[in-house]
């Protein structure tokens, strides 16, 4: 078995284009995809009055994560509100501002909620420096003790949210990112299985039996590479995402690690399966694109399963791979399962994987190539 491991590791480490190729795809259109629907609404502004104190304004709206704020001279501001290439505009003054908006302002009532803030939270901090500056204190230590207090405030206040059965939480980039890694992840550990098909049409199977090596050897050596080669796979898409762009993974990146095993033995058991059903290489080239394909849109890779009404896919998506991959990786991250109530994707993944991994090599043993 170490003899077969060595020999495939040297192997890829001549001919890497396909796990090269399959990873980069993935970065590239798991990054794109998330992409989407992220963007910050462009706010023009108009500055009137003290540009000291509209400074200090200006600063602290641009801090604001739904809104990307651009001054600009007013008449422009009002032109490009009028003719609709922006939601609404700003007129920021020293005491009060002024929103202008559009026809098809979808978020005044949140931009509104965003200026508001900024300006009640200068007002107070004004008010304080004035009371202070009455007592003798100086502005600068009421500044000081201001920003203390709001990196350490005597109060913490905990938000919690009450969750209807219909309701889901959605993050784009995890979505994107867990989908198109579960779905590629497909392609490189098929092909890597297929060997063993197209090392027994060769014959080179039947040579190797003579030798010392046992046949179950020979099998784990395959998959385990398999195995081994698609975990690292994922593992290096989701360090690039980690590490190098801003994915969120809620703290729990080591667990995302963790339970991609399930999800990546029940794979290898699933090309196994195709392995021993078709009869050609050709025949695996063709099946693996269509059954890939399926269970992504299928299993909620492409999309949330939670937007699906149909009863007949839902009912579908339960013998699919992927959905409970997913299921593990959002479980994980966005809703924050801790790992024993993970329990149940990873039971069903580690089922289907016996029981795939069974039926495909006694099919394989038991047809004549």
């Amino acid at each position: 078995m170490k003899g077969i491991l060595f020999a495939k590791f040297r192997l890829f480490h001549r001919k890497p284009w396909l796990f090269v190729i399959m990873s980069g795809v993935c970065i590239m259109f798991a990054y794109f995809t998330s992409q989407g629907g992220i963007d910050k609404i462009a706010i023009p502004i108009s500055v009137v009055g003290d540009s000291d104190k509209t400074g200090v304004i200006l600063n602290e709206l641009n801090k604001a994560e739904a809104f990307q704020f651009t001054e600009v001279p007013q008449e422009e501001l009002k032109e490009l509100v009028g003719e609709g290439k922006r939601e609404g505009g700003l007129i920021l003054k020293e005491s009060d501002f002024i929103v202008i908006i559009s026809s098809k302002a979808a978020n005044v009532s949140l931009l509104q909620q965003v200026v508001s803030k900024v300006y009640s939270d200068i007002h107070q901090k004004n008010a304080l420096e004035v009371g202070a500056e009455e007592s003798g204190v100086s502005s600068s230590e009421v500044t000081t003790w201001y920003e203390e207090a709001k990196e350490s405030p005597v109060f913490t206040i905990e938000q919690s949210t009450f969750r209807g059965n219909e309701t889901f939480v959605y993050d784009p980039k995890l979505q994107s990112l867990f989908g198109f890694s579960l779905f590629f992840v497909i392609y490189t550990i098929a092909f890597n299985v297929a060997s063993i098909l197209m090392e027994k049409n060769a014959g080179v199977w039947d040579r190797m039996i003579l030798s010392p090596i046992r046949k179950w050897e020979m099998y784990v050596g395959n998959l385990l590479y398999s195995f081994i080669l698609g975990y690292i796979q994922l593992v290096t898409i989701f360090l690039v995402f980690r590490y190098i762009t801003d994915v969120n993974f809620y703290g729990r990146f080591g667990s995302v690690l963790l339970l991609l095993l399930p999800y990546t033995f029940a794979i290898v058991a699933l090309s196994m399966l195709i392995t021993g059903v078709v009869k050609k290489v050709q025949h695996f080239n063709a099946v693996v694109p269509v059954v890939a394909v399926s269970m992504a849109m299928i299993g909620g890779a492409y999309w949330p399963l939670e937007i699906v009404d149909s009863p007949i896919l839902l009912a579908l998506s339960k013998v699919v791979p992927i959905t409970y991959g997913m299921e593990l990786l959002k479980g994980a991250t966005i809703n924050q399962l801790a790992l024993g109530e993970l329990m149940f994707p990873i039971s069903i993944l580690v089922l289907m994987g016996v029981l795939m991994m069974g039926i495909g090599i006694n099919f394989m043993e038991k047809r004549h190539i």
